[in-house]
C-alpha cells in the first residue's frame, strides 16, 4: 500500500496463522515518528495536573456558572485556580475527617457545576476512586453502581438526593453518608436518618474539616482514578478503570496534536461544560482545559437554554454530540427556508462558494472572507462569536452535517473516536483537511493501530483498502473491568485492545468507521448483512434523522423505523398536497414511498447489493430516546430493546410488505 499521509508505519502486516486472522500493519501518528508524545514533566497523577495549573496561573478563571438572581440568568460568576484550590483542600480534610481513607470509592452524582470538579479533585487529592453516578440511566443502575463499586460516600445534585434514598436499603450495606451540593431538606434528613445515614449540605460538610490537616497520599501513575461504568448496549453496566497514567497521557497527546496544528490551548480559552461529566469525552476534555490553566463555564442544565448559556458564555471550544450538532443544523436550515427568497438565495451561492473553494484545500479562514463577514458572521454569533473549534465525538456524525458546519460555523469541525476503555480521544480529524469528512482522523501520537481481518463478515486487512476490527495499544488504555476480569480477557489481547469496531484506513491516514462487529444477521436467503454499515450509508439522506434497519434469518428482506426529519417532511408534504398534521404524515403510505424511495436512492448511489435496500419503512415521528430506553446516554442503538419496543410495528411491516 502507498505511504499515507498522516501515518507511520511501525510494524509490518501478519499474515493468518494457526486459525489467527490476519493483522495489518501497526501504525502511528506522523507527529510520533521520533516517538510518542512526552507526558507532560512531573505529571504522575490527575491530582498534579490541577496542582501545577495552581502554581502557574492562580489568577486566571476556573470555574464560572451563571448566578439566579430573582429568576434570572445573570452574568458568569468565577471561581480562580487557586480560590478552587482553597475549597478542594477543605472539602478533602472533611471527606478524611469522616474516616473515608485513600483507595475507597466516592460516588458523584447530578448535573456538571463546579461542586463536581471540586469533589472530583479532592478525589484526586487523596487517592479516592471517584465513581460518577450516571445522571442518565435511572435508579436502578445507580443502586447497582453503588453496590458494585462499594461507594461509601456519595456527593449529590440537591434534586438527586431523593433518587439516592430509592437505591435504600441494598445501597446503605456500603454507603454511609451523602453530600449535597446544595441544601438539605428536613424530610430528605429524616428520611436519610431512619437508615443511619449522614447528609449534609456543602457549607456543613465544608465546616467538617476546618481545622484538621491531612497529608496527601503519594500518587503514582499506575493509581486507578476512576472507574467509570459504560451503559453497554446489553446487560450490567461495566466498570472501566481508568488509571492516572491514561488520563495524563491523554492530555498529553491532545496537546502534542493541537500544538502539530497551530490550534494550541492557552489560558485565555473557554469551555462550555454541558456534557455529562459521568462520561470520559467530557472529563479528559476538563482535565484538558485546567491543565492549560483555560476557563470552564458551566451550562444551566436545560438543552432549551444552551445557545443563551452560550451567547454569555462565548466559548471559544465547543464539545458535543451528534445529537446536539443535528439539533444546531435544523434549527439552521428552519431559520433560512423562513427567511424570504432573496436572504435564501444569497445564502445558498455564499455557502456552495465555500463550500467548492474549501474542496479545493484552501483553509477554513481564507476559503471565503467576504461569505464569512456577510453571510456566515450571524451563525458564528449564535454560537458566541469566539468559537474556533468544533469537536464531535461518542457517535458518528452525518457527513451532511458536518460539511454544513465545516462551512457556516466559520469553525473548525472536527470528528473523533474513542471509547471509555481507551480514555476517550483515539483519533481525531484536522483542521483544514477537507478530504477527512465522514472519518474521524488519524490516530493522536500516542497510541499505535492495527486492524484485524474479521473473515465470516468478509473484511481483510491486507488488500489495497484496508478494512478490519480496530485494535489499539498504549497507555491510554483502561486497567480492566471492576470485578470481571473475565469480559477483560476478552477485549484485551496482548496488549492490544479490541475495539468490536470495523474501520476502514483512507489513503490520507485517517480513519473511517464503518461497522460493527457484532451487529451482523443473516438473511433468509444465506445473506449476511453488517447492519450499522447500512445505516451509516441511509443516514446520509438528509430527510431523515435517525434510521435502524432491521432483518433476521426467517425474511429475506430488509424492513426499517425512521425518524422523519420534520421541516423536511412537511416541506415535502406542502409540495406534494399531503395535509395533517407532522404525525398523521408520518401515517401516510405517499410519505412511506417517498422515504424510501429517498434510501433507494442513496443506496443506488452507494452500489448497495439487492439484499441490502429497504423494502418498507415505518415511520415514527416521536425521536428515538434514551427515555424509552433505545439509545445508551452516548446515543448509541440498544438494539435488543429495538426490537422490544417495535415488535408489533416490524411484524404488521412484514405482513404487509410480504
Amino acid at each position: 500500500m502507498a505511504p499515507m499521509k498522516y501515518l507511520i508505519e511501525v510494524e509490518s502486516a501478519k499474515e493468518a496463522v494457526d486459525g489467527k486472522p490476519s493483522v495489518g500493519p501497526v501504525y502511528r501518528s506522523v507527529f510520533a515518528k521520533d516517538g510518542f508524545a512526552p507526558l507532560l514533566p512531573g505529571m504522575d497523577s490527575c491530582w498534579d495536573i490541577f496542582r501545577a495549573s495552581v502554581e502557574k496561573y492562580p489568577n486566571s478563571r476556573m470555574l464560572g456558572h451563571r448566578a439566579i438572581v430573582n429568576g434570572k440568568a445573570g452574568k458568569y460568576e468565577w471561581q480562580t485556580y487557586k480560590e478552587v484550590y482553597d475549597i478542594v483542600i477543605k472539602v478533602g480534610n472533611s471527606i478524611r475527617t469522616c474516616g473515608v481513607e485513600p483507595g475507597q470509592k466516592c460516588g458523584i452524582y447530578g448535573a456538571n457545576c463546579p461542586e463536581w470538579i471540586i469533589s472530583m479533585e479532592a478525589c484526586n487529592a487523596h487517592g479516592l476512586y471517584c465513581v460518577p453516578l450516571y445522571d442518565t440511566l435511572g435508579a436502578g443502575a445507580v443502586e447497582y453502581i453503588i453496590c458494585h463499586s462499594e461507594v461509601s460516600i456519595a456527593f449529590s445534585e440537591a434534586k438527586k438526593i431523593s433518587e439516592l434514598v430509592k437505591t435504600f436499603p441494598n445501597s446503605t450495606q456500603y454507603l454511609k453518608r451523602i453530600v449535597s451540593f446544595g441544601k438539605v431538606t428536613s424530610e430528605q434528613r429524616e428520611e436519610i436518618d431512619k437508615f443511619g445515614l449522614e447528609v449534609y449540605s456543602w457549607d456543613e460538610f465544608l465546616k467538617l474539616g476546618e481545622d484538621k490537616h491531612y497529608d496527601l497520599p503519594e500518587k503514582s501513575k499506575s493509581d486507578i482514578c476512576t472507574i467509570m461504568y459504560t451503559s453497554g448496549t446489553t446487560g450490567d453496566p461495566k466498570g472501566v478503570m481508568i488509571s492516572n497514567d491514561s488520563i495524563v497521557t491523554i492530555v498529553s497527546g491532545v496537546k502534542a496534536l493541537l500544538e502539530n496544528v497551530n490550534e494550541k490551548l492557552t489560558p485565555k480559552d473557554v469551555y462550555l461544560s454541558y456534557l455529562p461529566l459521568a462520561h470520559i469525552f467530557d472529563r479528559v476534555i476538563e482535565e484538558f482545559f485546567i491543565s492549560q490553566g483555560a476557563s470552564i463555564g458551566f451550562w444551566r442544565g436545560d438543552v432549551k437554554l444552551l445557545l443563551e448559556d452560550i451567547g454569555e458564555l462565548k466559548p471559544t471550544v465547543f464539545c458535543a454530540v451528534p445529537r446536539v450538532l443535528d439539533r444546531i443544523h435544523s434549527g439552521l436550515m428552519q431559520k433560512i427556508s423562513e427567511g424570504g427568497m432573496l436572504k435564501k438565495t444569497l445564502f445558498n451561492v455564499a455557502y456552495s462558494h465555500k463550500l467548492k473553494s474549501m474542496k479545493k484545500g484552501r483553509i477554513q479562514c481564507e476559503a471565503s472572507p467576504l461569505s464569512d463577514k456577510v453571510v456566515f458572521s450571524k451563525v458564528r454569533q449564535g454560537l458566541g462569536g469566539n468559537v474556533r473549534l468544533i469537536l464531535s465525538g461518542a457517535a458518528p456524525l452525518a457527513t451532511h452535517v458536518e460539511a454544513f458546519l465545516r462551512v457556516v460555523s466559520c469553525a473548525h469541525v472536527l470528528q473523533g473516536y474513542g471509547l471509555t476503555e481507551t480514555c476517550a480521544g483515539t483519533f481525531v480529524s484536522l483542521p483544514n483537511e477537507f478530504s477527512m469528512l465522514g472519518t474521524v482522523g488519524p490516530p493522536l501520537p500516542n497510541v499505535d493501530i492495527c486492524l484485524e481481518s474479521v473473515p465470516e463478515m468478509n473484511y481483510d486487512a491486507l488488500t489495497s483498502k484496508p478494512r478490519g476490527e480496530i485494535c489499539i495499544k498504549g497507555s491510554t488504555l483502561f486497567s480492566g473491568y471492576y470485578k470481571r476480569e473475565d469480559l477483560t480477557k476478552e477485549v484485551l489481547i496482548d496488549g492490544w485492545f479490541h475495539t468490536g469496531d470495523i474501520g476502514e484506513w483512507q489513503s490520507d491516514g485517517s480513519m473511517k468507521v464503518i461497522d460493527r462487529k457484532k451487529n451482523i444477521f443473516k438473511l433468509s436467503q444465506g445473506e449476511y448483512v453488517a447492519v450499522e454499515n447500512l445505516e451509516n450509508i441511509y443516514g446520509l439522506v438528509s430527510d431523515i434523522d435517525l434510521i435502524w434497519v432491521y432483518g433476521n434469518s426467517f425474511e429475506s428482506f430488509l424492513v426499517a423505523v425512521v425518524n422523519p426529519n420534520q421541516q423536511a417532511l412537511e416541506r415535502w408534504a406542502q409540495e406534494n398536497g399531503v395535509a395533517g398534521d407532522f404525525r398523521s404524515i408520518c401515517e401516510n403510505p405517499k410519505a412511506k414511498e417517498h422515504i424510501l424511495g429517498e434510501l433507494a436512492k442513496i443506496g443506488k448511489e452507494k452500489k448497495l447489493k439487492g439484499f441490502e435496500f429497504v423494502k418498507a419503512v415505518h415511520l415514527d415521528p416521536v425521536p428515538f430516546d434514551i427515555e424509552r430506553d433505545l439509545l445508551t446516554p452516548t446515543y448509541k442503538k440498544k438494539r435488543p430493546q429495538f426490537l422490544k419496543h417495535y415488535q408489533n410495528v416490524i411484524d404488521n411491516i412484514y405482513k404487509t410488505a410480504r
